[in-house]
């Protein structure tokens, strides 16, 4: 094949597409390069799939270690296994980005497979691999209507700037990706240090200008070996059976759209679902997969007909948001719980805090980091009034987890102010329309009802959006909808789900069904979700204004001294013997960091005190005169070694165990008794003598020195001994060796 590549600068770095080089069986396959990240892109169409009622796109990202220089960190397993969190994350990020720009009678399968070959740390491969799918689809002749582009804007020093070194890491101010064609939005996805509403519409605006720059390079790619796309099907729906359909679906639809508020959801969608399969039954069987499709389009369209009025099933008006119930301390034993509804949206969320140990660990191609802030969600098929799969989270579990998590992240309190762990298990009881953000306003009560300070409470509310039926040719006539519900959402053009603080945003992600939004429609869509963002609010705060001051009894008590690095070695002990039998001791878990700090946590406080107190003295000088709270470690016959500080033994004397006579030291301590001791003398070997010895105030007491008794033998001649007598030697070898 012939290699064909195209480049330009963007942000001070050369973006290169290649293709020709790589997948020649493929239908379509793109190399991209940013620095020296570079991702391959590859799209293969399968067969059509009419029984399907929905577009059978598949996007996968995969990491390989090598990318980054490394190789897996088990023992065991080598080779890579299944999706990380990330892997899915990106991988919904690309297909969130090109999924709205594929024509609606499109059923053939398809898989994008997007594999990162190189990454240098600096410059990210997840809006690379955008870029390159976006191209690939492009130069295929799969139907779409694209190209599109991905760029991620930051801050620095309060200054937009595009493609940030490093900017998707922990903590920065903005990390916002945003995905367009030269004309309309498909796709944002954020997180936010509690950023105004009017900075983060500034970058957006900025990425969206960038962006058309990388599409007038796809489309000199596509220029040159670019392929005519291959014709949509057309429906084979005749007008006939349309006219029948609607003519006996009238009043069905007509009665399921009107407003009915006073009955639940649920028995509004059964009887709709039991007056469709009758007028379904009453046509041929030949015709009937037809006729449900008709259906569908009938009820789609007076739906959306009804809400361009302003009128919704529920009786709400546009920027109304359904009535909140909410809880805290609801279950016994955890260290936090809370309960957020929303109309019939419920979600439980619960919050369980640790030992920093037990932070969890992530190995990349970009190497190995810790998350002490943790977020999961679960979605189980009664939630939603079905029977479904049970078992390992989907990647819409995923995805929503970690929007929550990065709702929450920005305000989680410092490890130097609050050293725990922190998983919070959001699970979905009812849906009906936004669950992910029904986790996120759950999460801020149960952190606070578990005692978190957090920096800040945040909200977040969902926005829907109908379009006339002429959009995107013209953008005006739109209505925005405030909390939409299940049948917003399927039926809607939009879901712009919104979180943040009084102070601004913290996480956004815009899915849309439609090929993208204006930007007008994205400004009016931040006013609007901060409006309701801060009802909520209030209603939160109304049920627990501030996280609660005192941890719950059965979360653990943590506390953090500071050691001298060289006396980590003496804590840990040969192959962990000091540590592991302080943290037998004292029924305490004990965390040491490289720079010193030691975390100790454990259920009881008298424990953890006892644990920091004996830490706390390693490395402390022993000074003459001081009183310790000793243990006896062993005894000797002439005394007692009594342990005053880590690694530090010193020796009773039997004469300073008692102002009597004592014979034997077991008569006065045992070993493992705890006895007060104070400093007598450290030698000139370094050596700590200890005393028993004190006043009835408590005060040492320094014992007279018995005196000496007078040496046995013969009488000494000034400094000398007399000489011994001599030595009789009566063995012949005696006399014969000296």
């Amino acid at each position: 094949m012939k290699i064909v590549s195209k480049s330009i600068d963007l942000a001070g770095r050369t973006l290169s597409l290649e293709f020709g080089r790589f997948a020649a069986r493929a239908d379509s396959a793109v190399y991209a390069r940013y620095g020296d990240t570079s991702v391959l892109a590859t799209v293969v169409m399968g067969a059509e799939d009419t029984k399907k009622d929905y577009f059978p796109l598949s996007v996968d990202y995969q990491e390989r270690l090598y990318a980054g220089g490394r190789i897996r960190g088990s023992r065991w397993v080598k080779r890579e296994g299944r999706a990380t969190d990330a892997e899915v994350l990106s991988g919904r990020l690309i297909d969130r980005s090109i999924r709205p720009l594929f024509p609606k009678r499109f059923k053939n399968e398809v898989q994008v497979v997007v594999t990162v070959l190189s990454i240098d740390v600096a410059n990210d491969a997840d809006v690379l691999g955008v870029i390159a799918a976006s191209a690939a689809l492009a130069i295929s002749q799969i139907p779409w209507n694209g190209p599109i582009a991905a760029v991620r804007v930051g801050l620095e020093n309060g200054q937009i700037v595009v493609n940030p070194a490093n900017g998707n890491r922990p903590g920065v101010d903005l990390d916002l990706v945003v995905s367009s064609t030269a004309e309309l939005i498909p796709m944002i996805e954020a997180g936010a240090n509690q950023v105004p509403e009017a900075t983060v519409f500034s970058a957006l605006k900025t990425g969206f200008e960038h962006n058309r720059i990388i599409i007038k390079l796809i489309n000199d790619l596509v220029a040159e070996v670019g392929r005519d796309k291959l014709p949509v099907p057309v429906s084979s729906v005749t007008p006939q059976l349309i006219a029948d359909v609607t003519k006996a679906a009238k009043t069905v639809i007509s009665d399921a759209v009107a407003s009915s508020s006073a009955k639940p959801i649920l028995e509004r969608e059964a009887a709709y679902a039991a007056a469709a399969n009758q007028i379904v039954a009453s046509f041929e069987s030949s015709v009937q997969i037809q006729v449900r499709e008709i259906l569908e389009d009938l009820f789609f369209t007076a739906f959306r007909k009804q809400l361009l009025t302003g009128k919704r099933a529920d009786g709400r008006q546009p920027a109304d948001i359904r009535p909140l119930n909410i809880q805290v301390g609801f279950l016994p034993r955890v260290h936090g719980s809370a309960i957020f509804q929303r109309g019939e949206t419920q979600a439980l969320t619960v919050t369980t805090l640790g030992a920093p140990s037990l932070s969890q660990s992530l190995e990349s191609a970009e190497g190995e980091e810790t998350k002490r802030y943790m977020h999961h969600y679960y979605f189980p098929p009664y939630c939603t009034g079905e029977t479904g799969r049970m078992g390992s989270p989907g990647r819409r579990e995923i995805g929503h987890g970690a929007l929550a998590e990065r709702a929450l992240a920005p305000v989680i309190p410092p490890e130097s102010e609050f050293p725990y762990a922190i998983r919070v298990v959001s699970e979905i009881m009812s849906s009906n329309g936004s669950t992910s953000m029904a986790s996120t306003c759950g999460s801020t009560m149960s952190l606070m009802d578990a005692g978190v300070p957090l920096l800040a409470p945040v909200a977040g509310i969902s926005t829907g959006l109908i379009t006339p039926p002429d959009y995107p040719k013209k953008t005006d006539g739109y209505i925005l909808l405030t909390d939409i519900n299940g049948g917003e959402d399927h039926y809607g053009d939009m879901d712009f789900k919104v979180a943040g603080t009084d102070k601004g945003i913290t996480a956004i992600q815009l899915d849309v069904k439609v090929p993208g939004l204006t930007l007008d429609i994205c400004e009016a869509t931040f006013a609007r979700a901060k409006a309701a963002r801060s009802q909520i609010m209030a209603a939160m705060l109304k049920v627990l204004p501030a996280p609660h001051t005192e941890l719950s009894p059965f979360a653990p008590k943590i506390s953090t001294v500071q050691i001298p690095v060289d006396k980590i070695g003496e804590l840990i002990g040969p192959g962990g013997k000091v540590i592991k039998k302080l943290m037998a001791d004292t029924d305490t878990v004990i965390d040491v960091r490289d720079d010193g700090s030691v975390f100790v946590s454990g259920t009881d406080q008298t424990g953890v005190q006892k644990a920091l107190s004996w830490i706390a003295s390693l490395g402390k000088e022993i000074v003459p005169g001081e009183i310790y709270e000793g243990t006896v470690a062993r005894l000797q016959p002439f005394g007692a070694f009594v342990t005053i500080a880590p690694g530090k033994d010193g020796l009773v004397h039997v004469s300073q165990m008692g102002t009597g006579f004592v014979s034997d030291p077991s008569q006065v301590v045992h070993e493992g008794q705890a006895v007060k001791v104070w400093v007598t003398e450290i030698d000139s070997q370094g050596r700590i003598n200890l005393s028993m010895l004190f006043d009835a105030a408590g005060k040492p007491v320094v014992k007279a020195r018995e005196p000496r008794p007078a040496p046995s033998g013969p009488p000494r001649v000034g400094n000398f001994r007399a000489p011994m007598p001599r030595r009789d030697f009566h063995r012949r070898d005696d006399r014969r060796r000296f």
